[in-house]
């Protein structure tokens, strides 16, 4: 049988080009892989949780991001927000002081915006890194938070395995071990987003404990955010969507 044209692939949903090993260099969300997604939700059926705390929303600008075509795939903008809630939330339990929380999450939505691409893409940390250092007014004007050294570097260090670390990684994450923790938690919990459950968050191999709460309320903000994009929501106003499902009285609370 012959292969798929690529005008076929792109007629077909992420999850099965996933299986099928043929996966494009930029992933958008789309219908069928969200509900695939959704199907997939860790623990199985449930309530739906709720916010064990209120997070600040920080949606970074889509003209922050180095390609158009990464604004609006499985790494842009909504990716980036997700990751700042989770930041956030995360952070309560390890005592980071609001005010560096606030200022890693304003860092960890543009942890990706110099991405090229959707696939493994080395170094787009540490380009991270650089623009945050070049534009610190973008992020204070946007969000009343200029970026930190910790935060900077927890960026920088976001995509480099812990055992791959240079002399002079190893010294700054010395230095600066709970923010890079927490944005390596917060990036791994949004994997539910990714085309193939081999690619979702494994716990074991954070350096940082998260919450038991973490894993289902992570992939029921994949699930609330992409769905209200695909109904037509603005990036921000997804987000916000997403929290205030999640933060409704009704809802049955999760175990903190």
């Amino acid at each position: 049988m012959n292969s798929p044209t690529p005008t076929a692939d792109a007629r077909r949903p992420l999850h099965e080009l996933a299986a099928a090993g043929r996966l494009p260099d930029h992933q958008v969300m789309d219908r069928p892989t969200l509900a695939w997604i959704a199907g997939q939700r860790p623990g199985g059926p449930g309530a739906r949780p709720r916010l064990p705390h209120p997070a600040t929303v920080v949606v970074p600008d889509r003209s922050w991001f180095a390609r158009t075509e990464t604004t609006t795939s499985i790494h842009g903008v909504l990716h980036g927000a997700r990751v700042a809630v989770l930041v956030q939330l995360v952070a309560v339990g390890h005592r980071l002081a609001p005010g560096r929380a606030l200022a890693l999450a304003a860092a960890a939505a543009c942890h990706d915006c110099r991405r090229l691409n959707d696939r493994t893409d080395p170094g787009h940390g540490r380009r991270a890194a650089d623009w945050l250092t070049q534009h610190p007014a973008n992020l204070h004007t946007a969000f009343g938070h200029a970026p930190s050294p910790e935060a900077i570097t927890a960026v920088a260090l976001h995509d480099v395995p812990h055992h791959a670390f240079t002399p002079e990684q190893q010294a700054a994450y010395r230095r600066h071990r709970l923010a890079v923790d927490l944005l390596k938690a917060a990036d791994a919990l949004d994997r539910y987003r990714l085309p193939a459950t081999r690619w979702w968050p494994d716990l074991h191999q954070l350096r940082l404990q998260v919450p038991a709460w973490a894993p289902v309320l992570a992939h029921e903000l994949v699930v609330l955010t992409e769905q209200a994009r695909l109904d037509g929501a603005t990036d921000t106003h997804a987000v916000h969507l997403a929290l205030r499902g999640l933060s409704t009285e009704e809802e049955t609370p999760c175990a903190i």
